[in-house]
């Protein structure tokens, strides 16, 4: 690797100390330290991969794209495709020094800082919607339109591969929502997995300075991006970060419908009656996310410890995920 990088001119031949930073379930993750400088490597797992997951060539592309606009991304350094190095792919970019929170409740902090940080999560996701994709040279970075349908088959095919057991509500929702496909969707940039911890926070102002985890990321629908966000608002903090039931106004963290209203104004794009679809849909999204770890757990291959319990959360969510289907259906 020291060669590598001195041919880079990123490494001037100081020793390389390497440390597994958090997170980094579907990618594993590291912090280099060299000398005085750091920076991230983050490339793919080993073993067998499903078609099309783990694509860190494409979160690579969409940073290298975002540099210099109103979304905050880490500076990108190298991208290597050659396997021959660390055995699969990777890509390196800096490191950024700030706070990365995990528990959306926010505990610890007053409730003037929540709505802050809030404000400042909802300014970037509208952000990222108002982009135009091909001034970014992301044109093709996706297709337009039929972007939850061509996602819900996508995940439901993942799913079908997988070995490890399926809530029913798993399959209830594969048979469900190719059934009720929204009628007309815009195509913007989305994230693909836009929640708290997969952002990193200045270290004392409520300010983002960088968005990661971009493995997810396409040419989509912007309001199903925004409903994966939202599903904060539903999943209980006994199931998997979430803050369903919690006291947000004493939290001071806006409801769900201050948020909605908050993005409406800033994007002029209103979900309506269609968000219970748009969260039937991520819900069962998250779960064919979290049965691909329980998978790799199963398998041996899963970049992080706690994989076997992430896993186990895929069946309760996608439950979840058919309340939601249910709701939307009573109107």
């Amino acid at each position: 690797m020291q060669p590598y990088l001195h041919g880079l001119g990123l490494s001037k031949g100081e020793p390389v100390a390497v440390s597994v930073l958090a997170g980094g379930q579907s990618n594993p993750t590291y912090k280099l330290q060299l000398g005085g400088r750091q920076m991230v490597l983050r490339k793919q797992p080993a073993g067998s991969l499903v078609a099309g997951a783990h694509a860190i060539d494409r979160e690579h592309q969409v940073m290298q794209a975002l540099a210099g606009t109103a979304v905050p991304v880490p500076r990108m350094l190298a991208y290597c495709d050659d396997a021959e190095l660390l055995g699969t792919p990777f890509y390196l970019m800096d490191f950024l020094d700030g706070r990365v929170l995990v528990d959306p409740a926010l505990p610890g902090m007053e409730p003037a800082e929540r709505a802050a940080l809030y404000g400042e999560m909802n300014r970037v996701i509208a952000a990222l919607h108002q982009l135009d994709p091909a001034a970014l040279g992301l044109g093709s970075y996706g297709r337009p339109g039929g972007y939850v349908a061509r996602q819900t088959r996508r995940w439901s095919q993942q799913t079908q591969q997988l070995r490890v057991p399926i809530h029913p509500a798993m399959q209830q929702l594969m048979d469900w929502l190719p059934q009720h496909l929204p009628k007309a969707e815009e195509t913007t940039l989305v994230h693909g997995d836009y929640r708290l911890d997969n952002l990193v926070w200045h270290r004392s102002e409520p300010q983002i300075i960088g968005v990661l985890d971009w493995e997810l990321s396409t040419l989509g629908d912007p309001l199903a991006d925004l409903a994966y966000h939202g599903m904060a608002w539903r999943v209980p903090p006994a199931l998997w970060r979430g803050m369903g039931g919690c006291d947000l106004a004493a939290l001071g963290i806006p409801d769900e419908r201050a948020y909605l209203a908050l993005y409406a104004e800033r994007t002029g794009r209103d979900p309506g009656p269609l968000w219970e679809y748009y969260l039937a849909f991520n819900l069962f999204r998250m779960a064919a996310i979290l049965y691909g770890i329980a998978q790799r757990a199963a398998d041996g291959t899963a970049a992080a410890a706690d994989a076997v319990a992430t896993g186990a959360k895929a069946g309760p969510l996608a439950a979840l995920g058919w309340q939601c289907a249910q709701a939307f259906e009573r109107g």
